[in-house]
């Protein structure tokens, strides 16, 4: 076993496994030699080697969005840490644990023109939990600020920085420990009592309840809270695919069955009660509808964070949803609900799946017609990450198995990270892991790929369209050449040429038939990382997706 003689970085490493974080990941440099070292010369930890810094972080956030747990990413002094950022807004916006740990010059080299040399600390200011600026010398200072931050990444679920400055040699080791960290107990955070008698009041008064659950884990609801949901008439459950929730009487599709709403059925959906819990949601057209069809009351229940999405807020629930609808069932007592509500709404759900079944029937070959095939068929108990834009819209539009687990990076809802991202939940999760991801996105982060990690039974399914297809989707785009260029980047590039230099895998397919063919061996075929690009109609694809809105039952 061997140490970095550094002190500081000593500290470091200890505290870290003290704290039970075992996933490290590291940018290769210099400066942080002495953690590079301690870290994977110590059995504990599981080390991983990742050059480019932004997949690096995301990777790493991909893991700890599984193991619900911080991972640590570990990079050089200079613009490494930068490239982390936009992992480390990601991981603010979507609540999930991640330490960044950066060697820094000392102090006093700072803004004289040294070399790799950057203003490091509170560099993150606006999108982190908590900042740690050490000083050079290991103390029991020091030793706070490391488990304050690591503390605050458990507790509170997001991104904290710890930014440690080295002074040459770096590369010195010793054979054992000369610093011993001092280690403080875990302070957890107080929970807070629920006036779970005013809010079973609250809620038996209500005729029309609107439940609408956004980014979910899995399986954090129990059979127990769906039937609760489900079984209550005056409920009305509203889900995305990326809230991993489902029952026969919820919708899973918003904007399938309220784009072709008018004034009247948006009055009749406007609820009495709305209650929300989960991260983002994806369907602009619900969130208008809540901001002009405000609710009586509006509670969200979180553990943390309170966004008034819908400018209608009236109560902060601080709690789980589960713990929140288990105490709430035991408080029910004389309660006899009788409302249309739920039924009105099946009603609608059976006429969109039967206009949507005909409306399939009859389109040509593109982005939907793609969905329609590929859904099906994602084997059960696998896991699926979807890239942002217009894969996860085009996702919303389709029922998936519920054995299926859904994420999506839908904190700042970029393009930036989506593979990097997959390819760490496919590590922490250990599951069968499919991404469906465009051409935009994929191309961005292709990096990804350069990646000695990624498990042969990773498939990804690249919708390539030829450009961004949202912009074709979005109102107002006008064909012209600054269209083209400029926003949709339309491109011509071989992705078959990436495949060969990453080894994967490659299937291609360019009709209905051609898909449905080689889905087969896409599926079984796991004696490597696979890659399936589906190349559909760049022109198709936006007429497709608007007559299908257009041709609702209204």
């Amino acid at each position: 076993m061997i140490y970095p003689e550094i002190e500081l970085a000593q500290s470091i490493i200890e505290i870290c496994k003290s704290k039970k974080i075992q996933h490290i990941i590291i940018s290769p440099g210099s400066r942080n030699a002495p953690l590079t070292i301690g870290f994977a010369s110590d059995p504990f930890f599981r080390c991983y080697s990742i050059a480019d810094e932004r997949c690096a972080a995301f990777f790493a956030m991909g893991i700890a969005q599984q193991i619900q747990f911080p991972t640590a990413v570990v990079c050089t002094s200079g613009s490494a840490l930068l490239n982390y950022y936009p992992a480390v807004a990601e991981a603010f916006y979507s609540q999930i644990p991640l330490v960044v740990i950066s060697a820094d010059r000392p102090s006093n080299k700072i803004d004289i023109g040294d070399g790799q040399t950057i203003r490091q600390r509170d560099v993150y200011d606006n999108h982190i939990l908590y900042n740690a600026n050490l000083h050079e010398k290991a103390s029991e200072q020091n030793d706070r600020f490391i488990q304050e931050a690591i503390n605050q990444a458990i507790y509170k679920k997001g991104p904290v920085h710890i930014n440690a400055p080295f002074e040459e040699p770096l590369y010195n080791t010793v054979d054992q420990l000369t610093y011993v960290p001092k280690l403080v107990d875990n302070i957890q955070p107080e929970v807070s009592d629920i006036p779970i008698e005013l809010y079973a009041e609250q809620w038996k008064k209500y005729a029309k309840k609107l439940i609408l659950i956004g980014v979910n884990t899995p399986e954090a609801l129990s059979q127990s809270t769906i039937d609760l949901f489900a079984n209550d008439p005056t409920v009305l459950v509203m889900t995305e695919t990326t809230s991993n929730v489902h029952h026969t009487h919820f919708v899973y599709n918003i904007d399938t069955i309220i784009t072709a709403f008018e004034q009247e059925d948006f009055l009749q959906l406007q609820p009495d009660l709305l209650v929300t819990f989960g991260g983002m949601i994806i369907s602009k057209r619900i969130k208008n509808f809540l901001r002009k069809y405000s609710p009586e009351a509006h509670w969200h229940i979180d553990t943390l964070r309170f966004y008034d999405t819908y400018d209608c807020l009236t109560d902060r629930i601080t709690s789980t949803a589960e713990n929140f609808f288990s105490q709430l069932q035991q408080h029910l007592n004389n309660y006899h609900p009788s409302s249309p509500y739920q039924g009105w709404i099946d009603q609608i759900q059976q006429q969109r799946q039967h206009s949507q079944h005909e409306f399939l029937k009859g389109i040509p070959f593109s982005d939907m017609k793609a969905f329609e095939i590929v859904f099906p068929q994602l084997p059960q108990n696998s896991q699926l990450q979807i890239s942002n834009s217009a894969a996860i819209r085009y996702a919303q539009l389709f029922p998936i198995d519920s054995s299926i687990e859904v994420f999506c990076n839908r904190g700042t809802s970029g393009i930036d990270g989506s593979t990097s991202t997959a390819i760490g939940a496919a590590i922490g999760s250990e599951k069968p892991n499919i991404l469906i991801t465009g051409d935009i996105g994929f191309l961005y982060d292709s990096n990804a790929l350069w990646n000695n990690y990624i498990p042969k039974n990773f498939k990804i399914i690249l919708i390539n369209n030829r450009g961004g297809g949202i912009f074709r989707i979005l109102p107002g785009h006008v064909e012209n050449d600054i269209f083209h260029t400029y926003f949709e980047t339309h491109h011509h590039l071989d992705i078959s040429n990436l495949a060969k230099l990453y080894d994967l895998n490659y299937y291609r397919a360019t009709a209905e038939g051609e898909l449905n063919e080689v889905l087969t061996e896409f599926w079984t075929n796991n004696n490597k990382a696979s890659l399936l690009e589906i190349q559909t109609p760049t022109l198709i694809n936006d007429a497709v997706l608007k007559d299908y809105f257009n041709n609702l039952v209204k």
